[in-house]
């Protein structure tokens, strides 16, 4: 039986879906105003394993993963870079589609974004207002009024006095209560603008989401995901609007992230000490960048730091290493066998892929042992369900750390080298064939003899 921690009741529970055999999950995407940081990639890939999972274990998933392209910080950015909300946003869609793949994130059922789905915020809106739930300010603007939904507060446990005791609270005049929060935004000069019974404006953040998620999955789907940081106020809001509509829970699960963290602090661009998905893939393959990720348990909070990333690399090194010189035709997954059944109760106990990892290294360290086919077919398909392992070993492990490799020889100088080194030792020139091997020993590549002959991997 699956486990799911459950935000909503900070506990886990059974996971029982709305309709047997089928999964409906909406997860919250990029603002599509730079480019992707490893927050965003923990998102992209923490999402993409619990998709893999369920289809896994028989599921048919339908999986939204929205696309905000319009915001106050895309506007601004657009203006900064003197160029269109729409070349600012389709550069960075680009964008945030290459790291995904990169990164080996299937891409979801649906990927809808904001500016498309206008119409259906609009009647959410107009929906609100009409059952008292939502007011227009005389700015133009529309606020929901969180007091006369009795049960705001109820995803981060913080009671609305307690929120007028311990937020910081931006101080609008227009607003009945300071704690109501914005549906619709008047239109200003030189922004885009839709009309709407309000007047000419364009909606505010929150509302996008309950109006894309109820488009695709209906009043009520199984799971709502997102990083740590959405869960106040962004969800709390989603639940107020969507329940205020529909007059009934709209969500069963809500799953969070943990946060990226650097020397201890989260990551975040409003701080400055973020790493982009694109600089770290200058330096590692991306493959290592998702085990790095997986390597951790998706709530707890992810240390990031050159050393933990060199960490991985060495750790999914050792992966290939057994992988390496074995013929795997057959990867069909036996659930009887005992390692496989280790795997699938980490998984289905909230997604725990720090244990699920721990069984890959338990059967590389058979596969190193015993040199047994079974074992190493079982560690490639498992780690297949991961996303992981599924590249040629000898060719992950000949490209090495990139940042490395600049200026190094290249893979066709290298296999020159041990020719020659070959041809040195049929000669009896010891002496030559030392010098080659630690020749290239120095920049980091290692030649291995065997009775295949000499392969070679880069340290």
């Amino acid at each position: 039986m699956l486990k799911i921690y459950n935000s909503l009741i900070r506990a886990k529970q059974n996971f029982v879906p709305l309709i047997p055999g089928k999964v409906k999950i909406y997860v919250c995407g990029m603002t599509v105003y730079d480019y992707c940081h490893l927050g965003h990639a923990r998102v992209l890939v923490v999402f993409d394993i619990v998709v893999r999972w369920f289809k896994t274990i028989g599921f048919e998933v339908i999986y939204v993963r929205n696309i905000t392209d319009i915001d106050d910080k895309i506007i601004k950015r657009a203006r900064e870079n003197n160029e269109s909300i729409q070349v600012l946003t389709d550069r960075f869609i680009q964008a945030m589609e290459q790291d995904s793949l990169a990164l080996g994130v299937m891409q979801p059922s649906h990927e809808p974004r904001a500016t498309c789905y206008v119409e259906k915020m609009i009647a959410m809106i107009s929906a609100l207002v009409d059952k008292n739930l939502a007011y227009a300010a005389s700015n133009g603007d529309v606020y929901y009024a969180v007091h006369k939904f009795p049960d705001y507060g109820k995803l981060s446990g913080k009671s609305l006095d307690d929120l007028r005791a311990g937020e910081r609270i931006e101080i609008d005049l227009y607003k009945a209560d300071p704690l109501d929060f914005v549906l619709w935004k008047s239109a200003k000069p030189d922004e885009p603008a839709w009309h709407s019974p309000w007047g000419k404006g364009r909606p505010g953040w929150h509302i996008e989401c309950s109006a894309m998620s109820a488009h695709y999955l209906g009043e009520h789907f199984d799971i709502h995901g997102g990083g740590q940081d959405l869960q106040f106020p962004h969800h709390e809001n989603e639940i107020a609007q969507s329940e205020g509509v529909h007059g009934h829970c709209s969500v069963n699960y809500w799953m969070h992230n943990g946060f990226v963290r650097i020397d201890n602090e989260k990551m975040s661009k409003s701080l400055g000490n973020f790493f982009t998905v694109r600089n770290v893939l200058e330096r590692y393959q991306a493959e290592v960048v998702r085990f790095f990720i997986l390597r951790a348990h998706y709530r707890s909070p992810l240390n990031y730091s050159d050393q933990h990333l060199e960490d991985a690399k060495h750790a999914l090194d050792r992966l290939y290493t057994a992988l390496k010189g074995n013929e795997i035709s057959d990867i069909k997954i036996d659930w009887n066998d005992i390692r496989a059944q280790t795997f699938m109760n980490a998984m289905n106990d909230d997604f725990n892929t720090a244990e699920a990892v721990a069984v890959l290294f338990d059967l590389a360290g058979e596969v190193n042992k015993n040199k047994s086919e079974q074992s190493a077919s079982l560690l490639k398909a498992l780690g297949g369900i991961l996303g992981l392992l599924q590249q040629n070993p000898q060719d992950y492990l000949q490209y090495g750390l990139l940042s490395e490799n600049k200026g190094l020889f290249s893979p066709e100088e290298i296999e020159q080298m041990i020719q020659k080194r070959i041809s040195a030792r049929k000669n009896g020139l010891y002496a030559e064939a030392d010098a080659i091997r630690e020749r290239l020993l120095d920049t980091g590549v290692i030649l291995e003899d065997g009775p295949q002959g000499t392969t070679w991997r880069r340290r």
